[in-house]
């Protein structure tokens, strides 16, 4: 019985012993020899890269390129993975920085939000494809340094710079939000602010192998886990490549804004403010920061947006619409005739002065003229057409209309910090009058200067474009707009639909042919120098008073041709131009002319083109 039980246990000792020596072979054999994922028992931990996309192209309308990419690259470094005793001088001389510029861009405020030492954060950007080719082949000597591949934005013709705006690192408000980390790039202004959703895509994700010093060992399962990045996508815009560059050129040297309008559609043809910058000056990198403080330092002023941030008063131009309302509201006759003795008089008093002009039979010829006692006259018998002690319906009637026309608040246009301009309400005269006057009622001869544009009447030169392209259409307008389609990575493209609505202005259409007529008589009066063989040009001047006391007042023109099938609607504000025919009016024919011929200018209007080109009417700061 001993026997039988000592040999049961040797059976089982001796099975025991062969299963080990079995599963040891296989793990052997797994581990060792046929092993799949090595490299992975080699490795202490897997990490993963942020992949960022391509930031979407930026187009003109006829598909002419604006805003391009630049392959870069970002040098991103985790603190707590840096080897103390690296040689820093090497490290230095490959990326042709000192170490000056190593200790200080490593010198970080770890109590921010903004940084912390074990996630990377950019050390140096715009780094060029050769000097990264020469500093990946030394990467493994500088643990916690990550190449990492970025997209600077290029600007091929340079132009535009206030509508395709500019990109930049988020902030810590931008970080908390779940779309963004530290180092990200966001739209700072212009297009690239106004559509970022589209334009930046969705960043993927490579995963990889850690060593045990933390440094890249290979790829993780062979990429079988990354996420692709998915590229931004494109904009198609409503602007046009030459015209935006002719009008650029025009507006050299001068202070002011022209924007020009496809009636029918809404679309922006070019949109200039004066003085411009060269965008490519504020491509992230470390030359950007000096041209930054240089432009927003500059005492004209090139960072403010003129086209949508400046509020003028639109002075004469908006004489159109005086007559227009007094028609509506059946306070006018097309023929009426307003006697003018160079000045608006009351109780013989000289209230209003106005210029030498044949007399004005008709609206059509106080338009041609731009006689101010005849649209004080229509101003006031609009504000009186109740009576003459109540004002205030009759103002609140008028603006009504100004309301539809887009006075007094934003248009909406896909742009940000757009301003609204402003008119002034019954209210805001009832209280201001209470307390200048002493309780003293405000009367409409008190408000006349509003009938010709002026005292509190404020507009943005976009709204005055719009105010040009309403007038083309006879009475409606779409929102004015910079994108036309956006086109995604595989082709597919998404029309802006929410720029197809007409919107009308509450006037009847037949109301429009006397001062349409007019405004196509303008080159015969107040825009001699407006006139295009052989296209008809309706427009009109304006002169506005510069309440800055020093320099000339400013010149105004909008207009729209040709006349019966307007395809351009355009408003020109030159700060300190003087006479609206000295140099909004030429210049907003040239860019009307350049836009139906193709680029041609009329060889016998080659001497204004060479005028407004050479003229600087800059003034001393």
């Amino acid at each position: 019985m001993a026997d039988f039980n000592r040999n049961r246990q040797f059976s089982i000792q001796v099975f025991f012993l062969l299963a080990t020596l079995l599963l040891v072979g296989k793990a052997l054999d797994l581990q060792v020899i046929k092993n799949p994922n090595k490299e992975e028992t080699e490795s202490t931990g897997i990490g993963k890269y942020t992949v960022y996309p391509a930031r979407g192209l930026v187009f003109d309308r006829n598909e002419k390129l604006l805003v391009n990419n630049n392959p870069m690259y970002d040098l991103m470094v985790v603190y707590n993975q840096i080897d103390p005793q690296m040689d820093t001088t090497a490290f230095c001389d490959l990326l042709g920085i000192d170490k000056a510029y190593f200790n200080k861009a490593l010198q970080k405020n770890w109590r921010s939000r903004r940084f912390s030492k074990s996630v990377p954060f950019t050390f140096l950007s715009k780094i060029t494809a050769a000097t990264a080719a020469k500093f990946q082949e030394r990467l493994y000597a500088f643990p916690g340094f990550i190449l990492q591949l970025r997209n600077a934005r290029g600007y091929p013709d340079s132009l535009a710079a206030h509508v395709l705006g500019y990109i930049r690192e988020v902030n810590n408000k931008e970080v908390k939000l779940d779309e963004y980390v530290i180092g990200d790039y966001i739209g700072a202004s212009g297009l690239e602010l106004a559509y970022e959703d589209s334009l930046r895509g969705d960043k993927g994700i490579r995963y990889y192998l850690k060593d045990n010093l933390g440094r890249e060992a290979g790829s993780y399962k062979n990429g079988k886990l990354d996420d692709p990045p998915e590229a931004g996508r494109d904009l198609i815009t409503t602007l046009d490549k030459d015209l935006q560059q002719y009008g650029e050129l025009l507006m050299q040297n001068k202070v002011g804004s022209i924007v020009a309008i496809e009636p029918k559609t809404g679309d922006i043809l070019t949109m200039v403010s004066a003085p411009t910058y060269n965008p490519q000056d504020l491509v992230i990198g470390e030359a950007r920061n000096r041209a930054y403080i240089q432009l927003d330092t500059n005492p004209y002023k090139p960072f403010l947006d003129r086209s949508i941030m400046a509020q003028y008063p639109p002075g004469s131009l908006f004489k159109p619409i005086v007559a227009l309302i007094a028609l509506q509201d059946s306070l006018l006759q097309a023929d009426r005739t307003i006697l003018c003795a160079g000045a608006y008089y009351l109780n013989g008093e000289r209230l209003t002065g106005c210029h030498s002009h044949p007399t004005c039979t008709n609206v059509s010829t106080a338009i041609q003229h731009s006689c101010n006692t005849y649209f004080v006259t229509l101003f006031r018998e609009i504000i009186d057409q109740r009576s003459i002690t109540e004002p205030q319906y009759g103002l609140d009637r008028f603006n009504s209309y100004l309301t539809k026309w887009g006075f007094g608040s934003p248009l909406g246009i896909d742009f940000p910090n757009e301003k609204g301009g402003n008119y002034p309400t019954s209210a805001y005269f009832d209280e201001l009058f209470d307390q200048q006057q002493k309780g003293q009622k405000w009367r409409s001869a008190w408000i006349r200067s509003l009938g010709i544009g002026q005292g509190e009447l404020l507009s943005t030169n976009l709204q005055l474009a719009n105010q040009a392209a309403i007038l083309a259409n006879r009475g409606w307008y779409i929102t004015p707009h910079l994108v036309k389609k956006i086109r995604d990575e595989a082709g597919n493209v998404n029309q802006q639909q929410r720029f197809l609505e007409r919107k009308s202005v509450g006037i009847d259409a037949r109301h429009f042919d006397p001062v349409v007529q007019g405004m196509s008589q303008v080159t015969y009066g107040t825009a001699p120098l407006a006139h295009i063989p052989d296209i008809t040009l309706a427009g009109k001047t304006g002169t506005a008073e510069n309440n800055q006391r020093t320099g000339k007042d400013h010149s105004i023109f909008f207009a729209f041709a040709p006349v019966d099938d307007p395809k351009i609607a355009i408003a020109v504000y030159v700060e300190n131009g003087g006479w609206g025919g000295s140099y909004a009016a030429p210049i907003a024919s040239l860019i009307i002319e350049h836009y139906l011929r193709d680029g041609e200018i009329s060889d016998s209007r080659k001497w204004i083109e060479d005028r407004m080109l050479k003229a600087n009417l800059l003034m001393d700061p």
